[in-house]
């Protein structure tokens, strides 16, 4: 029908004449009540983001000359972290610059803490050397 017969028809009905796809040949339009239409529209995105979880970024920081024990409980927090469906950076703090001299002790500190929760989480990058901070990030194995 013509638009000027649906739109007599749309305001016969106390209704809105909504244009749904104006490319087609010939254009389709439909009568409803564009206010409900938008309200159930907004409500089915709000409850669609409601559902939806985000991933934070949780922080665990060492030092050099950790001891085993702090490991071992930077370790646990960590596998709780991934087990949340959380995302970790590792992050290897040398404190003063003669530690910076090495760094080769630092990548060994961060391949043990890799090996302890290799299976709950793998790194998403290489780790790497950011000023004073050796970081990676882990991301949970699903």
């Amino acid at each position: 029908m013509s638009s000027a017969e649906a739109l007599e028809k749309a305001i016969e009905a106390e209704l809105d004449l909504v244009l749904i796809s104006p490319t087609a040949k010939p254009p389709v339009c439909r009568i409803m009540d564009y206010g409900k239409y938008r309200f159930e529209q907004t409500k089915r995105e709000r409850e669609a983001k409601k559902n939806q979880k985000t991933a934070d970024v949780k922080e665990i920081k060492m030092s050099l000359n950790i001891d085993t024990n702090d490991f071992n409980i930077k370790v646990r927090s960590a596998i709780k972290f991934l087990q949340n469906g959380d995302k970790v950076k590792v992050t290897v703090r040398f404190r003063r610059m003669r530690e910076l001299t090495h760094v080769n002790l630092g990548e060994d500190l961060m391949k043990k803490f890799m090996d302890a929760v290799s299976e709950y989480g793998t790194s998403e990058k290489p780790s790497k050397l950011e000023g004073r901070n050796y970081a990676v990030v882990l991301s949970p194995k699903k």
